[in-house]
């Protein structure tokens, strides 16, 4: 190549490298610099005459010797050719400890046939920082939280304690079934909340195995050894979020409730209920069914519905879904959908029609 072609490529790279954002380097063979970027000078705060031509390990009076730094240029680089986001956290003169992404890339001089390599630096002290400053604050929260939950929770069972304590006590037995009634919708919150503590405080909640956990705990706290009640969960997979399994589990645990106190007023081996969820995408089915008495029929000028039918309603309808029943002399099943799909959950109801 003539001489003037040269000299113009040579300045043309040169206002290139000039151009360059980020901390810029152009190294020989023998990590001499042999070119840097004008960021390069500012960010590390060093002049050009004590940059051009000096050996890379030898900027600063040594200060540039990084043991990192020679790991990637010594080892990576001429055994790759590329690395990039080689993070490094060093103390570097004038500046002070920085966390930097070093990019370098091996390339080779056409004109002289001696390969060079490009290093980059990239600055994320800012980000690392603000990472670990968050990070220190969710593991805050998580804290919090689990502190907050414990106190939650030993005051509902509290509560639970003094309405049981005040049933037993009173004479009258309508006044009586109100505080019992009181007391086990208490204790469903506190299951609902022991359960979501016991998954943590993930944002999202696998939903069979936290229906399957609330209803062996409700099972085990509501059937006596005399009596012979099969509660099985049947949930593909799914996840949700943990505000919606907090409602998901207060209403699997009201028509839980509701179906082994009033579905089965004569014991028999047969006696069964299942617990549904089916999922796709975000469209999901909640169903509990049981093959007891079945409901009873209304009278005209009735109450429309009681505390725990208006409840479950009102549960459904902060997560957009609607509430059907069904039920016979030999069932009920209620369903609680937010779907678009056919359901293929069994039943207890329907098996026995």
């Amino acid at each position: 190549m003539p001489q003037n072609e040269l000299d113009i490529s040579t300045t043309l790279a040169r206002a290139v490298v000039d151009t360059v954002r980020e901390p810029f380097l152009v190294l020989d063979q023998d990590l001499r610099i042999i070119a840097a970027s004008r960021s390069f000078y500012t960010n590390f705060q060093i002049g050009q005459e004590k940059t051009q031509g000096q050996m890379l390990y030898d900027l600063d009076d040594g200060g540039w010797n990084i043991a990192a730094l020679r790991l990637l240029l010594d080892r990576i680089v001429p055994a790759s050719e590329v690395m990039e986001d080689f993070e490094v956290e060093q103390k570097f003169p004038r500046i002070g400890r920085r966390t930097m992404l070093l990019n370098a890339r091996k390339v080779f001089d056409e004109t002289q046939g001696a390969p060079m390599i490009l290093l980059a630096f990239e600055d994320i002290t800012e980000r690392r920082t603000a990472e670990r400053t968050l990070k220190g604050l969710l593991e805050q929260k998580d804290i919090l939280l689990a502190e907050m939950s414990h106190r939650i929770a030993n005051s509902l069972q509290i509560i639970a304690s003094i309405l049981l304590m005040k049933a037993r006590s009173v004479k009258s037995d309508e006044t009586r079934q109100h505080l019992e009634d009181a007391h086990r919708r208490v204790m469903s919150v506190a299951s609902v909340q022991q359960h979501l503590q016991a998954v943590g405080q993930a944002e999202r909640v696998e939903v069979g195995r936290y229906l399957s956990k609330l209803c062996e705990a409700l099972a085990a706290s509501i059937i006596g050894d005399n009596r012979r009640i099969i509660v099985d969960v049947v949930a593909g997979p799914g996840m949700t979020s943990s505000g919606q399994a907090v409602s998901l589990g207060l209403i699997v645990t009201e028509l839980l409730i509701n179906s082994l106190k009033y579905a089965f007023p004569e014991d028999h081996e047969a006696s069964r209920v299942i617990v549904g969820y089916e999922a796709h995408e975000d469209d999901w089915k909640l169903s509990v069914s049981d093959n007891g008495a079945g409901m009873p029929m209304q009278k005209p000028g009735s109450r429309k519905s009681g505390l725990g039918t208006s409840l479950i309603n009102a549960l459904a309808q902060q997560i957009d879904a609607k509430v059907e029943i069904a039920t016979s002399p030999v069932g009920t099943t209620v369903c609680i959908t937010h779907a678009t799909f056919k359901s293929l959950l069994p039943t207890v109801a329907s098996a026995n029609t």
